[in-house]
């Protein structure tokens, strides 16, 4: 069996066991490219989820919460850029967008917006990918990121006055766009949630799938990607690796910290 029927297998079952809780029966269940029909036969609205993608992000920011993303019921993902073409990520994954800002649905269930590094900077100094990102943001059910994503939230404005995170490394920026920084692999704030750095983001996924799919849609998710953390070693976070690595790490991070810092008073300054 393939990677995709496991996850077609693990989102029909939710979805069956969603109308039977309702009281429906398993031949009103949806079938491949069709709208699941409520128990008075009517077709459930479609859920968009906009995938912000941009040259030089973090492939995995994006991949984890996607696999999650894809198991949803009668959910269409928008991968969205400024154009259709190739966009290559920071470790040199390359994508295709299937949106771009002008064809992208105006009302989303999901903005969501990966992180990286240059990448990431340079988008927080985008004026048209900012503009982009807040118009939407105003018609969207939860607006979302993952690792330095939310800098790039922020710099559009859009985290003001909430709780977030990011990746520890970059946690000292965010107060430079109104958020308040939390240590935490994930923190949701009224309709925004932000998941810490690249891996967190299937944590992310999994808390947004038990949010709108309900806890059991969640858990079917988590175990057809087999997620059961048991890492080599104990360095995942600055308390947990040796002292040595974590201030190697912090002189590696040190320039790009500092251009995030700079990108987010210049996008601060437009608000």
């Amino acid at each position: 069996m393939r990677r995709r029927q496991i996850l077609d297998l693990a989102a029909a079952s939710a979805a069956l066991a969603t109308l039977q809780t309702l009281g429906g029966c398993a031949q009103d269940d949806a079938g491949p490219g069709r709208s699941p029909t409520t128990p008075g036969g009517e077709s459930s609205p479609m859920k968009h989820i906009a995938m912000l993608i941009y040259p030089a992000f973090t492939a995995l920011d994006l991949i984890g919460p996607q696999a999650v993303f894809s198991t949803f019921d009668n959910a269409r993902i928008h991968l969205v850029w400024k154009t259709l073409d190739p966009v290559t990520t920071d470790t040199g994954i390359t994508l295709l967008p299937t949106a771009t800002f002008d064809t992208c649905p105006e009302e989303l269930e999901i903005l969501f917006v990966p992180g990286g590094i240059e990448g990431t900077i340079a988008v927080m100094k985008d004026g048209e990918v900012l503009d982009f990102l807040a118009a939407r943001a105003e018609q969207a059910s939860y607006v979302t990121s993952v690792c330095t994503g939310s800098l790039v939230l922020g710099s559009a404005g859009l985290l003001r006055g909430y709780r977030a995170t990011t990746h520890w490394a970059m946690r000292e920026v965010l107060p430079l766009l109104a958020a308040e920084p939390v240590d935490a692999r994930y923190v949701e704030d009224r309709n925004r949630i932000t998941g810490g750095g690249v891996t967190s983001g299937i944590d992310f996924g999994l808390r947004i799938a038990a949010k709108l799919q309900g806890e059991e849609a969640a858990q079917l998710a988590q175990l057809a990607i087999e997620y059961a953390p048991d890492p080599p070693f104990q360095a995942g976070t600055p308390e947990s690796a040796p002292a040595a690595v974590v201030e190697r790490f912090r002189g590696i991070a040190a320039p790009a910290v500092a251009q995030a810092r700079q990108a987010a008073e210049q996008a601060a300054a437009r608000w």
